[in-house]
């Protein structure tokens, strides 16, 4: 487990090296301040689609695949806590399907697990929208 404060990256049952590491730390915190929190302690976890539809089985009672599932671990309001457990086999195939770099789609998932966790949702369709313009705004700051 992460100790608080601290953002860790793991790769499960695939290989994959995300690149850039502190770079992307400081932009995850970044942020996580402009949506009014603090950071807790962050696990990304990246997977497969077999682990990823396990987990959205056992946890979320959905069979379907998806390219993220994000645990809120967080005990206190506005302390940033959790999981974030990523697909690689979706960002890939997202990637593609969008014409997108698969680091930048790796990005686009990293920051849509933080707004998550920082209270966004993205059920209805007015809320994907909401959700989708501010993954834009942070993927903007990192360029």
């Amino acid at each position: 487990m992460a100790k608080p404060g601290n953002i860790n990256f793991f790769p499960e049952g695939v290989k994959f090296d995300l690149k850039e590491k502190r770079k992307i730390r400081h932009w995850i915190i970044q942020a996580i301040e402009n949506e009014k929190h603090k950071l807790g302690a962050l696990n990304f976890i990246f997977t497969s689609d077999d682990i990823l539809f396990e987990l959205n089985q056992q946890y979320l009672g959905h069979t379907t695949l998806t390219d993220i599932i994000t645990f809120d671990l967080s005990e206190t309001k506005h302390k940033l806590e959790g999981d974030i457990y990523i697909s690689i086999d979706r960002a890939r195939e997202n990637a593609g399907n969008f014409k997108e770099p698969l680091n930048r789609e790796i990005k686009r998932l990293i920051i849509h697990g933080v707004l998550h966790l920082a209270g966004y949702n993205d059920k209805t369709k007015a809320e994907k929208a909401g959700m989708h313009s501010k993954e834009e705004y942070y993927l903007s700051l990192l360029a």
